[in-house]
Parts: C-alpha cells; sequence; structure tokens
C-alpha cells in the first residue's frame, strides 16, 4: 500500500486538532445522520439515547469522542509508520467487535471523517489532502480489521 502523503496529512490535522471536541462532534453528528442504527450501540449503564443530541451532549460519548480524536492523532503522528500500531489498532477493533459494531460500518466513519475534515478546512481541504486521508484511514482500518479476523 502507497503511504500517505506525510505533510498533506499533517498540515490539514492541525487545524482540526486544535479543537478536537467541537470537530470529533461534527464527525460523529453526520456519522449518526449517515447510519443512524449505530446509535444504539452507545449505551451508558444501560440508558439508551432517545435522539443522536441527546447521546452527542453526554459526558461519557463527549469521552468517546476525545479517545477517537486521540486514535487519528497517534495515526497522524505515526503517518510514516503506521506498522508500528499494527498490535494497537487490531486490538482496538477487537474492543469494537465485542460491543457490536460491524467491521463495513467503518466506511461510514471514514465518510463521516473526510465530511469534518471538508467543514474545517473549507477550500484548504485540496482533492490531495482528500486521497491522502482516505489512505491514512484506509491503513488504520485495515489494521482494526484483524480484530475481526478469525470469527
Amino acid at each position: 500500500m502507497e503511504r500517505p502523503e506525510p505533510e498533506l496529512i499533517r498540515q490539514s490535522w492541525r487545524a482540526v486538532s486544535r479543537s478536537p471536541l467541537e470537530h470529533g462532534t461534527v464527525l460523529f453528528a453526520r456519522l449518526f445522520d449517515l447510519e443512524p442504527d449505530l446509535l444504539p450501540l452507545f449505551q451508558y449503564n444501560c440508558r439508551q439515547f432517545s435522539s443522536p443530541e441527546d447521546c452527542l451532549s453526554s459526558p461519557e460519548f463527549l469521552d468517546h469522542i476525545r479517545k477517537v480524536m486521540l486514535v487519528i492523532d497517534t495515526a497522524v503522528t505515526n503517518v510514516e509508520d503506521l506498522s508500528s500500531l499494527e498490535d494497537y489498532l487490531a486490538g482496538l477493533g477487537k474492543k469494537h467487535r465485542a460491543v457490536g459494531v460491524k467491521l463495513s460500518s467503518f466506511s461510514t466513519v471514514g465518510e463521516s471523517l473526510l465530511y469534518m475534515l471538508e467543514k474545517c478546512l473549507g477550500p484548504a481541504f485540496t482533492p490531495a489532502m482528500r486521497a491522502a486521508w482516505s489512505q491514512l484511514y484506509g491503513a488504520v482500518v485495515q489494521a482494526m480489521s484483524r480484530g475481526w479476523d478469525g470469527e
């Protein structure tokens, strides 16, 4: 797999990483728009959220957003050596599988990530940047998908 363009990734992430929670919320709001069936997977203390808004404003979910943004941040930091994250990402995949996330949902997460970057960066989000992020995200999901292997 070709390596994503590190400079394009880092440059575009700088703007996002200044306010991870704000941008992470955009990502998940988009995700629930595209795939509402994912909402019931998020339950804390057995409490079901009645709406995406309800979920997006809960402290536990905000904590999840922070963690997701941190994972992306780690991938950006290690963009030139993603193989060093293999085990970590496979473990993350296992955790997601355990709570009932389907591997196919990660393509919707990818779309939501690109949507968030575009919203954040506007015209500065070039086609080359989009391609670099698609590559990076593809590599991350590939590593995470090892957590679904051997079912």
